[in-house]
């Protein structure tokens, strides 16, 4: 298992690995299908960084009534029979067209945007301050989002093991979902850190734990 610096791209040339005095640092964590992004994302937590997962947010805003009348107004009443939004039904819908998937992008994200911006702020007043506020996004790099961050962390992990991860998970879409994604060698090539996630949950800690060391040097 490896942690390493990588250099960035003309994006994200003008980001640093801490933030001005006095701020927590900003890091957002990406990686493929079955690299293992929410057990890095809890690893972060146990080692002090604040954590929010963009996918968690996105589940809690299927509880939201406006999205709820969007998505069966769009779609109908079977992707949330009784109320209750099947996220396994809507996933069939967004991608199945391109233009769905878009539709659906433009409804959650400027709210998922909303939420994670509120949640930084919170932050602010927390004595003592988490070692980094840490943002888990899956589309990171394919959405142009790095520059928001002072720096960026890639999991990635050997194929095999991802394979057996996204079966494990019954991942839906598994191939579009994948299509849309960078391979994980770009991510890595564009990220801040690397860190390869397939040995234990021990060694991936480790890592992370050295990452947040470089992020705050003090």
């Amino acid at each position: 298992m490896t942690t390493c610096p990588r250099s960035s791209s003309a994006r994200t040339s003008s980001l640093t690995t801490s933030a001005p005095d006095g701020e927590v640092p900003f890091v957002g964590l990406t990686g493929g299908l079955g690299a293992g992004k929410s057990t890095a994302l809890a690893a972060l937590e146990r080692l002090g960084a604040a954590t929010i997962s963009t996918d968690a947010v996105v589940h809690e805003l299927y509880s939201d009534g406006a999205v709820i009348a969007a998505v069966t107004g769009r779609w109908g009443h079977d992707v949330a029979p009784g109320g209750i939004v099947d996220r396994s039904a809507v996933a069939r819908r967004a991608f199945a067209a391109a233009q769905e998937r878009e539709w659906l992008e433009q409804l959650l994200w400027p709210l998922v945007g909303r939420r994670v911006w509120e949640w930084r702020k919170a932050l602010d007043e927390r004595d003592p301050p988490p070692r980094a506020a840490v943002v888990e996004t899956p589309l990171l790099f394919e959405g142009g989002l790095e520059a928001g961050y002072d720096a960026t962390i890639a999991v990635i992990a050997d194929e095999d093991v991802r394979a057996a991860r996204a079966a494990a998970r019954r991942h839906h879409a598994v191939d579009e979902r994948s299509a849309r994604q960078l391979s994980q060698e770009e991510k890595a090539a564009r990220a801040t850190y690397v860190v390869t996630n397939s040995g234990t949950v021990d060694e991936l800690e480790a890592e992370l734990s050295a990452v947040l060391d470089k992020l705050d040097p003090t």
